[in-house]
């Protein structure tokens, strides 16, 4: 199976969360409400700097996606 980038969730239990899950290296949600991003992998030491350099980066291109989205939803 082959699965998008992204991927939209939501959960009625915390009913003002967004969650952009990024089904890649590196896979994990986001919760667009607080910025707040759990990750899949497992990082060492080594990672951890490359880590904090991407993260923004995945953020960014995490809401772009919900923002796109949103618009298809509207038209």
């Amino acid at each position: 199976m082959s699965l998008p980038k992204f991927i939209l969730g939501d959960n009625t239990k915390y009913p003002n969360a967004i969650y952009v899950i990024h089904t890649e290296f590196p896979r994990f949600i986001i919760n667009l409400e607080d910025d707040e991003v759990e990750w899949f992998e497992d990082f060492d030491a080594d990672d951890q700097n490359e880590l904090e350099e991407e993260t923004e980066n995945m953020i960014k291109l995490a809401t772009e996606f919900y923002d796109i989205e949103i618009a298809n939803y509207k038209e």
